[in-house]
């Protein structure tokens, strides 16, 4: 159910099983976490300079695939600590610009998928939420954490204790996410916009993505952040694509990057 495709240094991996919302059991996972490692060394090798995560049919993924899950024997710890945290954090630690195109139902693990990824456009239709009261169990794959930094401690319990859904539009109101399309312009515009940071800085990027980690995790000051800065960009002058990107500016030309970035 999972497929990873590569073309013109993009890397596009679907989850593809729309019959069950796709839903993820533990062998999705497994193979969902193989293809960001087979896309990771496509990277390495200067072949994948940004990547694009979406969903074929009604939804982007519904959560953990629960069909056949007995409760009694149920082993959850082994499921999100075992499989899907370190998942996350392989998503997460990607060398190169991730994005993800997401719609319909995008909760529980679903959810976790877009935290761990770069960059979320969403369907103005999109569903978020916690829809766990009814199972008896909690919001999972990191959402209490994500919930509580974006939209307050009150608002977060509210839509735990309710299981209501906010759609993509109010979740981009509300500092969730980047930008809310039309359902059937999202991709297109995901896609040309992937494509187009795909040509770009790549080794910029990746510094860019590290020093907002850093503030992120480390809860650093606005001097602390600066010196990370400073660090960076002193790093980034002796790669070739910022002499190529200074040369373009001085010959008032668009620049042609290698996506090496020093």
């Amino acid at each position: 159910m999972i497929s990873l495709s590569i073309a013109n240094n993009v890397a596009e991996i679907v989850l593809d099983a729309p019959y069950k919302l796709n839903s993820l059991d533990e062998q999705a996972l497994a193979d969902l976490a193989q293809a960001y490692d087979d896309a990771a060394a496509a990277a390495s090798r200067g072949e994948v300079r940004a990547l694009l995560l979406r969903g074929e049919g009604r939804a982007f993924c519904a959560g953990r695939d629960i069909s056949n899950v007995t409760p009694e024997t149920d082993d959850a710890e082994a499921y999100l600590g075992g499989l899907v945290q370190p998942l996350l954090q392989k998503m997460s630690a990607f060398p190169a610009p991730t994005f993800a195109a997401a719609h319909g139902a995008c909760l529980g693990v679903g959810l976790g998928l877009l935290l761990a990824t770069d960059v979320v456009y969403v369907a103005e239709n999109a569903k978020f939420g916690s829809p766990f009261a009814k199972l008896g169990a909690t919001l999972d794959s990191g959402g209490h954490w994500y919930f509580t930094e974006r939209l307050g401690m009150h608002r977060t319990l509210d839509l735990i204790y309710t299981a209501e859904l906010i759609s993509g539009t109010e979740a981009v109101a509300q500092g969730m996410f980047s930008r809310a399309m039309p359902a059937d312009e999202l991709l297109p515009n995901s896609r040309e916009i992937v494509s187009r940071v795909a040509t770009g800085a790549t080794g910029a990027f990746s510094a860019s993505k590290e020093l907002v980690a850093h503030i992120r995790d480390q809860r650093l000051g606005l001097w602390e952040a600066m010196a990370e800065e400073n660090a960076e960009q002193a790093r980034l002058c002796k790669s070739a694509d910022y002499a190529e990107g200074f040369r373009a500016f001085q010959e008032k030309r668009e620049p042609k990057f290698t996506g090496i970035g020093g």
